[in-house]
C-alpha cells in the first residue's frame, strides 16, 4: 500500500469521491452531519488527509483533526469494499497514528458504528480501547475509542 498526504487539487477531488462513497455505507449517514459543508471545506476542515493506493488504484483514506490537549481525532477512515481484508485498513490506521505522533499528538480518538465489528477488532488490535463518548457530536449508535 502506498500512503501519501493529499496535496494537489486532484488528490482533494479523489478524497471527495472517497468521502461520498464512505457516506453511502449503511448507517454512516448518522455520523455525517453537515456532510455537504464538510465536503466543500475538505482541504481546510482537516489537518491533513492521507490517501492509500493499492496496485496504483485509490483504496482508502483518513483524515485527523485536532481535539485539543494533544489529542487528535481520526475521522472518515474509509477502505473501499473491494480491498477490505487485504491489510489496507491496518496500514492506513497505522499511518494516521504515526502522522499524529509525528505532529506531537499524544493520543488519537475515534468513533465508529457498533455494527462495524471488523473495524472495532482492528482498532482494538492496534491498542485502541473503548471509552465513554468524548463529544456531544458522537451519535448514540457510535462507539468511542482512544489510542493512548
Amino acid at each position: 500500500l502506498d500512503i501519501r498526504a493529499a496535496t494537489t487539487p486532484d488528490d482533494h477531488l479523489l478524497a471527495q469521491g472517497l468521502f461520498r462513497e464512505y457516506v453511502q455505507t449503511p448507517g454512516v449517514s448518522v455520523c455525517a452531519v453537515g456532510f455537504e459543508e464538510e465536503l466543500a471545506r475538505l482541504e481546510t476542515h482537516y489537518e491533513y488527509i492521507l490517501l492509500g493506493w493499492l496496485d496504483g488504484r485509490p483504496a482508502a483514506y483518513g483524515a485527523p483533526r485536532p481535539l485539543g490537549e494533544g489529542i487528535a481525532e481520526m475521522k472518515r477512515l474509509y477502505v473501499r469494499a473491494a480491498v477490505r481484508g487485504t491489510g489496507t485498513g491496518r496500514a492506513i490506521t497505522r499511518a494516521l497514528i504515526a502522522a499524529a505522533k509525528s505532529r506531537g499528538y499524544r493520543a488519537v480518538r475515534l468513533d465508529t458504528l457498533r455494527s462495524m465489528r471488523a473495524a472495532i477488532a482492528l482498532y482494538e488490535s492496534l491498542g485502541f480501547r473503548r471509552i465513554p463518548p468524548y463529544s456531544p457530536a458522537n451519535p448514540p449508535e457510535a462507539l468511542a475509542m482512544s489510542w493512548r
